[in-house]
């Protein structure tokens, strides 16, 4: 045996080799489709009930074929099955799964049966090149990758990618931006999909890593992590901006991605066709992120709502137009960047509706307290805004105004007092007759407006607010019709009641009605008065550290929490 090979065993051994290295796959791959291809051949020769097996030596190329049983303990299938009893006449030690081969003689492939070989072994050469296509791509997503335009198809241009073909799709191409066969192209790689025509391979030009990626290639500080890109947005062959961040303190992250004489920047602005890209400095501070991400424009104030995840933002009459940019690109950039959804305002704006407001309070104030308006406007410029804070704020907080005498600050409470009274007995009224129970009315944490919404909404026993889960209480986000998340209000006003709140409000209802054991509820409330405990002991131990300098740029900006506003309106 070892003495000569005959011409049809190297053949093979010949083969097996040249496929292998045209189509990059295992040689041992294209052994095993020749080996299905003569089992198959076999089959069909010596009948398709057989078990037939073919193994071809990898080194000699030598082809062996066996009709196969197998021993099991009761047979079904004479042909390809044996009995335990048979088994052990032939071998005494022969054990259920032990299989005996009885070696076939070679044979000629006939017409149909070489054709059927050739396309057995054709679509396992093409799974195995699929499968390595794949393989080789899926762990390259996020890179950069470069082609050659082979043609391109109702706007998406397909490239020839060396051992596969990539597409960018036409949403995934910078807008005017045309190839044509031959061009050499760089893209991002983003998707590598495994269907049965082969691996579907997405690029895109237009995606916001591209353009991190093409700083990451320029940008040496970039590539060794030294400076951060943050966050990065897109208006593909317009505009683009991205926040940058430096690790180190003594490098400007701007000034390192600009470039000397912007060398840097430009070499990324040629590549993306001329999109302009503002780099700016990232920043911890959402309110100072939102500033930086709305230059060229200055801003006079920032209000940040966090539980809707909307922020306004408050700039002069001339820079409205800067802010806002051409077609609203500069806002809509500005917000993909933070991931904040900004509403830009003008100056006279805001003051309309700051007074707008003022005037409904002191409407208010006028219509409760049965006062005139000189008074009225002027508990709302002290920052009142309520009649409960007038009536249960101690009475030293309204004596200091400017007027107010003792005599002055009781009668204005007593006054607060009657008129939450008779508003309490009103409401009261009309929850009963929307049938609310006096056992929802009477449960911790539930005020007369709230018991009358219950009504409104068919909420009547416990058990009703049982049923309850936190986001019915205080409100939750969904996607609008631009997919940008919209608050979607709850039974109580916004900042009334914590999530947290709420849950253990609705579990003292579910324990009320017998839905959860009394032990939960112990449970909360043991877990939560130690979550109390470590906070108020780490903030005890946080007093010893001196206070940071203030930041003079947080004069910009208001922050809007539950408690209300705190902050400057002026920079």
């Amino acid at each position: 045996m070892t003495a000569a090979v005959s011409a049809n065993r190297l053949e093979i051994l010949q083969i097996a080799n040249a496929v292998a290295q045209e189509k990059s796959i295992d040689k041992g791959i294209v052994l095993e489709a020749m080996e299905e291809a003569i089992e198959k051949a076999a089959r069909s020769r010596y009948g398709l009930e057989h078990d037939i097996r073919a193994e071809i030596d990898p080194e000699t190329g030598e082809t062996q074929l066996w009709r196969v049983q197998t021993v099991v303990e009761e047979v079904d299938n004479s042909i390809t099955q044996m009995s335990l009893a048979d088994a052990q006449k032939i071998d005494a030690e022969a054990e259920v799964g032990h299989e005996f081969r009885e070696e076939l003689p070679p044979f000629e492939f006939g017409r149909v049966a070489a054709q059927t070989a050739k396309q057995v072994i054709t679509q396992k050469v093409r799974d195995a090149e699929r499968e390595r296509q794949y393989n080789d791509f899926k762990d390259r997503v996020g890179e950069i990758i470069n082609g050659i335009v082979k043609r391109v198809e109702y706007g998406h241009v397909i490239l020839d990618l060396g051992r596969a073909e990539g597409v960018i799709r036409r949403n995934d191409g910078i807008p005017r931006e045309n190839f044509n066969p031959g061009d050499r192209v760089r893209a991002y790689l983003y998707k590598v999909v495994r269907e049965t025509k082969g691996p579907q391979i997405f690029l895109s030009r237009a995606h916001p890593q591209f353009m991190v990626s093409l700083f990451a290639q320029e940008v040496p500080e970039v590539y060794e992590g030294v400076i951060e890109i943050k966050a990065c947005a897109r208006d593909p062959g317009s505009r683009a901006k991205i926040g940058v961040y430096s690790h180190d303190g003594s490098i400007d992250p701007v000034g390192a991605c600009v470039g000397m004489r912007g060398a840097r920047v430009q070499a990324v602005v040629s590549e993306l066709g001329g999109e302009k890209i503002d780099i700016i400095p990232w920043s911890e501070n959402a309110a100072t992120f939102i500033v930086n991400a709305l230059q060229p424009a200055e801003v006079s104030k920032v209000v940040i709502d966090e539980d809707e995840g909307r922020v306004e933002v408050v700039v002069e009459e001339s820079q409205f137009p800067l802010a806002i940019g051409r077609r609203g690109q500069n806002v809509r950039l500005a917000s993909q960047l933070t991931g904040w959804q900004i509403d830009l305002m003008t100056e006279t704006a805001d003051s309309e509706r700051r007074q707008k407001e003022f005037k409904e309070r002191t409407d208010l104030f006028q219509r409760a307290l049965e006062a005139d308006e000189t008074l009225a406007q002027l508990l709302a410029s002290e920052g009142f805004e309520t009649v409960e804070e007038i009536a249960y704020v101690e009475p030293d907080e309204l004596a200091v105004i400017e007027g107010f005498d003792d005599e002055v600050v009781e009668e204005l409470q007593q006054r607060a007092r009657e008129y939450l009274e008779r508003l309490a007995a009103e409401l009261d009224a009309k929850r009963k007759d929307l049938g609310v129970d006096d056992d929802v009315a009477f449960m911790e944490g539930v005020t007369p407006q709230l018991a009358v919404k219950f009504g409104e909404e068919g909420i009547k026993t416990v058990e009703d607010v049982a049923g309850l889960v936190p986001d019915d209480l205080i409100g939750w986000k969904e996607p609008g019709p631009d997919n940008k998340p919209r608050w979607q209000p709850g039974l109580l006003e916004k900042g009334e009641m914590s999530r947290e709140d709420a849950e253990l409000f609705i579990l003292k209802a579910r324990v009320a009605v017998g839905w959860v054991e009394p032990e939960a509820l112990e449970e909360e409330l043991a877990k939560r008065a130690a979550a109390l405990d470590a906070a108020e002991a780490e903030l005890e131990g946080s007093e010893e550290v001196e206070p940071a300098a203030a930041n003079p740029a947080d004069q910009l900006f208001n922050i809007r929490s539950q408690d209300g506003e705190q902050g400057s309106d002026n920079p």
